[in-house]
């Protein structure tokens, strides 16, 4: 059996018992422990070990005031698997009680114990009362069911009980996710002598060792884990659920702070825009308007912001869930599914709490069809958030795949080898879809371009890449174009590229006249007029010259000399044979003159043709032939 790590919490309203519950359960007083050691790494203040055999180890942590439970809690969703919510017999439940109660439920903490502590403080009648009013206060949240256990630290009643059932209930519970990327939110940064650097935190998933290369986020520092500990000890590794004190290297602390992250890949994100899907508290006493600044509580970090509605102006009273938008004034580190906590800065108030739905939030529109995309993506099954990313993106790596989707990476695996998704230059996927859509496209333009300009191969693949770049990366463009070539869609002649069905050909009103004028060229043999000449007569407009001109020269219907003079094809080849036949493996230019009688002003223009086709080859005075 795989051994499991879990960390539990303790909460409730000040002075009910917190801190000698904890001691009472694990024989540390997290009030004296100092939160700096010289000579090795500890655990912060407020976390003691509670239990381990060879398979489970439980961590506890004990948040002793009201700011701090909220910064210390959200410290992951991570942090914590189960909670003890402790209430005192004597006091009953508080105001902090029923914001505790709140809380948790935002971070989506479902699992979780009621201790009733003090109660030799009073009568057994009264510790009914008591009962009551908890349950009264539990109905409609997730700790309905939850078990009771009475308790008195000094006199340790119930202790034995309370830990028994902590270690049944967590041991019946999954452990959290120690095979994706490692991620531990830091709570505190300190120095320890002839150590250096050292961060602590809860890991919130994935497992970190010795050695790891790690980057600090959201400032991109990278670093290396030097040293780890857990609960006072030297490990080599430390795991999702456990509390760690990781000494860095390639760092110092005035470089660090509480809420940046520590993690081992690139695959979560950096954002400042995040949509999300809160939950407000029942009993909001003040109205909560659009684009109002917010706190937002998310793993250890606090940050500024506004919230901004799409189907609201404002919130006074709500049951539901409601889909908006987080603009923060700086960069956060967060994937899809992190819980957070929102608060009022001023006058303080917990507003409500939620998870994120996408980090990489844009600018919508405000109305209904914002909200029912933010829907959409909130619903979305692993492979709709995949499609969704790729249809946004067209290509993508793993890596960017894992950030966009918050997908983890043996999730991945188990879709991309769907014939929906296709792999390109071995490191890009893209979806069948836009590969049909980009297909279709080029197809189109191809065609049109060849109905108006059929005398032309087909377009410069790079004027295709161009135009369409806008719209898709031109890796994936390049792709689907030969990816076309393979398949006999389109075909390609150099850098022209036209589909495969595609023969250039004259318009069909000038194709008599440009017989008509091959003909009369024809017929003049080698001592021709001016080209140009033979176009005018044969009434070719100046606007179909050029693509004309190609398309004859293309298809080997004439021979330029140079841009003034041109022979047909058949007058040309009858010339060379003729200066071939009467000529051994070289000749002078005289010579040609009195084979073909030409003049000059034709000699020298078709005898430098023959060099460049590679027929001849000038050496001095001489040419010879070549082949």
């Amino acid at each position: 059996m795989e051994k499991r790590y879990f960390t539990i919490g303790m909460a409730g309203h000040i002075d009910h018992g917190k801190t000698s519950l904890t001691k009472a359960l694990t024989n540390v007083d997290t009030d004296r422990l100092k939160e700096e050691k010289e000579r090795q790494i500890s655990i912060e203040l407020g976390f003691a070990p509670l239990y381990e055999d060879q398979n489970i180890q439980i961590s506890v942590i004990d948040v002793p005031g009201h700011e701090r439970f909220i910064r210390q809690m959200i410290a992951g969703v991570a942090g914590i698997d189960l909670v003890v919510l402790v209430v005192a017999a004597d006091e009953g439940v508080m105001p902090q009680t029923r914001e505790h109660l709140d809380i948790l439920g935002f971070l989506g903490i479902k699992h979780g114990i009621i201790a009733i502590t003090k109660i030799d403080r009073v009568e057994e009648e009264f510790i009914e009362l008591v009962k009551d009013d908890i349950l009264e206060e539990l109905k409609g949240t997730v700790f309905e069911a939850s078990p009771f256990v009475l308790v008195d630290s000094l006199s340790k009643k119930g202790i034995e009980e309370i830990k028994h059932l902590i270690i049944e209930t967590l041991m019946e519970q999954e452990m959290r996710d120690a095979k994706g990327a490692f991620r531990l939110p830091i709570d505190q940064v300190f120095i320890v002598k002839g150590q250096g650097t050292v961060v602590r935190g809860t890991v919130y998933e994935g497992t970190v060792e010795e050695g790891h290369a790690l980057k600090i986020m959201p400032k991109g520092i990278e670093v290396r884990a030097r040293q780890i500990q857990v609960h006072h000890k030297p490990a080599s590794k430390a795991y999702a659920g456990q509390r760690a004190a990781i000494n860095l290297s390639g760092v110092s602390k005035e470089d660090l702070e509480r809420g940046d992250v520590l993690v081992s890949s690139e695959h979560f994100n950096v954002t400042k825009t995040v949509d999300v899907a809160i939950r407000v508290v029942d009993d909001l006493e003040y109205i909560v308007k659009q684009r109002m600044p917010i706190k937002l509580h998310i793993g250890t970090t606090e940050v500024m912001g506004r919230i901004v509605f799409f189907d609201r102006n404002e919130i006074k009273e709500e049951n539901g869930e409601i889909l908006c938008q987080l603009r923060l004034e700086e960069e956060i580190l967060t994937k899809r599914g992190d819980r957070f906590i929102l608060r009022r800065p001023s006058p303080q108030e917990t507003i409500g709490g939620g998870w994120v739905i996408d980090p990489r939030g844009n600018k919508y529109r405000f109305g209904n069809k914002t909200i029912e995309e933010l829907e959409k993506k909130k619903v979305g099954s692993p492979k709709e958030r995949m499609t969704s990313a790729l249809f946004e993106a067209k290509s993508l790596t793993v890596d960017e795949l894992i950030k966009r989707t918050s997908l983890d990476a043996e999730i991945l695996k188990e879709y991309l080898d769907d014939t929906e998704f296709v792999l390109y230059h071995g490191k890009e996927y893209t979806l069948q879809l836009l590969i049909h859509s980009i297909e279709e496209d080029i197809y189109d333009r191809l065609q049109e371009f060849h109905h108006a300009q059929s005398m032309k191969i087909g377009i410069n693949k790079a004027e295709i890449l161009q135009a369409m770049q806008k719209r898709f990366p031109k890796g994936l463009l390049d792709f689907v174009i030969e990816n076309g070539i393979t398949k006999g869609i389109f075909t390609r002649k150099g850098q022209f590229v036209s589909l495969a069905t595609f023969t250039p050909y004259v318009p069909k009103n000038w194709q008599k006249r440009t017989e008509n004028m091959l003909d009369e060229l024809n017929s003049d043999g080698l001592k021709v007029r001016y080209f140009h000449d033979y176009l005018t007569k044969a009434g070719i407009p100046d606007t179909l010259v050029g693509d004309l001109k190609r398309y004859l020269e293309e298809h080997e219907l004439i021979v330029f000399l140079d841009e003034q003079f041109a022979y047909s094809s058949e007058k040309f080849e009858e010339a060379v044979q003729l200066l071939r036949d009467n000529t051994g493996v070289e000749f002078e230019v005289g010579d040609a003159k009195d084979i073909l009688n030409l003049s000059r002003k034709y000699m020298i223009p078709f005898l430098e043709r023959l060099d460049s086709k590679g027929l001849t080859k000038r050496v001095e005075n001489k040419r010879e032939w070549t082949k």
